[in-house]
């Protein structure tokens, strides 16, 4: 799976969870609560093969990564101490474009990693454009000193209601975040049943 750009509504139906946070895609799955996608849907028992795939595409469109993506998240976490799904949720988390989103600086991941490519955003002074850029604690993410990005990111401050996230530090008057120590698997932001997503993975 490339970068998704269809229906974001569509696929938080399908999977019923929020793996969109865009107001459309919300709205869309507040109307069809519980309604999959399609016209003329029939209900049926879903496979342990299928509940457990639908876990896996949750990871893979909530933090937008492709399926080789993923199994090198996952190779890397089978060779980390701990709970190979923990530590796959955890790698996931400290992405940059998924850090960006949730320190506050933009609404959706999407925006957040469009404006990574587009070099928006410095990491310790360094301009980065990577969003798949793994932080690390101590870690101290800005914006580039340009006028135009700081009123665009600030206008952005005003609609943001977001719970702030306890291992970063937000700034809004500076627009900047300091990673101030390494997450644990209870403050992985994505609700997801991660040992049959190891169990898919395994096979």
């Amino acid at each position: 799976m490339g970068r998704y750009t269809g229906p974001k509504g569509r696929i938080n139906r399908r999977l019923n969870a929020q793996v969109f946070e865009s107001a459309g895609a919300i709205r869309t799955m507040e109307k069809r609560e519980g309604q999959p996608p399609g016209m003329h849907t029939r209900r049926r028992k879903v496979s342990n093969y299928g509940l457990a795939l639908a876990e896996k595409q949750k990871i893979k469109y909530y933090y937008g990564i492709r399926e080789r993506q993923l199994m090198l998240y996952f190779n890397a976490a089978r060779r980390l101490k701990g709970n190979t799904g923990e530590q796959l949720l955890i790698l996931c988390e400290r992405r940059l474009d998924n850090v960006v989103r949730r320190a506050g600086f933009v609404l959706t991941r999407p925006q957040a990693r469009q404006g990574i490519v587009h070099r928006h955003f410095q990491v310790n002074g360094k301009t980065v454009d990577r969003p798949s850029i793994r932080v690390r604690a101590g870690d101290v993410i800005t914006l580039r000193n340009r006028p135009n990005l700081k009123k665009y990111y600030g206008a952005i401050q005003e609609s943001i209601t977001l719970p702030q996230a306890s291992w970063l530090s937000f700034e809004p008057d500076q627009l900047r975040a300091t990673v101030t120590s390494l997450l644990g698997f209870d403050e992985v932001s994505l609700p997801v049943d991660i040992n049959q997503v190891v169990a898919f993975l395994s096979r």
